[in-house]
């Protein structure tokens, strides 16, 4: 029986055939050779099991799990069994790899073996489809290369690219796998990985190129619809660094700290009151809970036994200033307060 190989590409496949064949030859073209890529077909009915059969023929690193229909999580779980090394590499079927991206990602975890997620900078193609706002998440998830650095935007919005990750299969099976409540399946195990005290890295250079187009499921999926990261956010926090405190101040009385509040509530965190700059909102109240302006957020957090702010404000360049003025009275990030937008 031969080895197993180091690395196992988990590959979910649902009607790609548009991009099929892009993809897998760009995994073929690895600097790295000791990888299986496990691809799990999900029910496909256009022509991906003929070009999955077509490549799993000429190249037996090529492994085809048939399944019927069942959605991309339990297509994932199924195909996270069927892996045998001991590095789980992530790839969507339309996306295509740097030739050194295994290799790159692999020595990371040699070098640093306390890591146990390695991701790497992506870039979006083609170029012409991409409009600012996509810009600017692909320019933010790229700053964020350190475990610290990651860890402290982590409830801003998905720190790590899916499809780019590589992950220690022990760590996985740790924790379960991906899981189905609700939420977006990947944003969820990040966090749960990050609430298990596990570390995340990145190797600084674009090993992914991650195509952009509108039947990918971030734009179809209803598990990837702004409420339910939200949801998802709300519920980490709550029952990670909110736990015992018995003060949130959530800096935002806007449309992105309105609807994070929601989640928040329902799920038990001590929301007291807003903070907020509209002299609009300042004076009223939201959620029943009373908006009061920056200038007395010294007040409000000295009357309080255990405090913390959320940042909650998605308005370009408003992180930082808020960063700034909470840091101005010696608030510590990611103890005293949190960035969430």
């Amino acid at each position: 029986m031969p080895p197993s190989p180091a690395i196992s590409v988990l590959l979910p496949v649902y009607n790609g055939e548009d991009f099929l064949d892009e993809c897998l030859a760009s995994l073929a073209n690895q600097s790295f050779e000791d990888f299986e890529v496990v691809a799990v077909d999900d029910g496909s009915s256009d022509g991906s099991p003929e070009i999955l059969k077509n490549w799993s023929s000429r190249d037996s690193r090529v492994r085809v799990l048939a399944r019927s229909h069942s959605g991309l999580v339990e297509t994932l779980n199924a195909g996270l069994s069927a892996c045998q090394g001991e590095l789980i590499a992530r790839m969507d079927a339309d996306d295509r790899v740097h030739p050194r991206r295994l290799e790159l990602q692999s020595l990371a975890f040699e070098e640093s073996p306390n890591l146990d997620v390695v991701a790497s900078l992506v870039a979006h193609f083609p170029d012409e489809t991409l409009r600012e706002g996509l810009r600017i998440y692909e320019n933010w998830l790229n700053s964020l290369v350190t475990h610290d650095q990651i860890l402290r935007e982590r409830f801003i919005e998905s720190p790590i690219p899916h499809p780019a990750a590589m992950v220690r299969r022990k760590v996985l099976e740790e924790v379960g796998g991906y899981r189905d409540v609700g939420y977006p399946e990947d944003y969820d195990l990040w966090l749960r990985l990050a609430a298990a005290g596990k570390r995340f890295g990145k190797v600084p250079e674009t090993l992914y190129f991650w195509r952009h187009h509108e039947a990918r499921l971030t734009f179809t999926d209803p598990r990837y619809a702004v409420e339910r990261f939200l949801a998802c956010k709300a519920h980490h926090l709550t029952h990670g660094p909110l736990t015992g405190m018995n003060t949130v101040i959530v800096w935002g009385a806007g449309q992105t700290g309105r609807r994070l509040s929601k989640h928040l509530i329902r799920e038990g965190a001590p929301v007291t009151a807003f903070i907020d700059i509209d002299p609009s909102k300042v004076g009223g109240t939201l959620r029943g809970r009373p908006v009061h302006p920056p200038e007395e957020i010294d007040r409000l957090l000295s009357d309080a036994e255990t405090r913390v702010v959320l940042s909650a404000v998605s308005s370009r360049g408003a992180r930082a200033l808020i960063r700034e003025r909470l840091q101005s009275l010696h608030l510590r990030e990611t103890l005293d307060f949190w960035c969430a937008a």
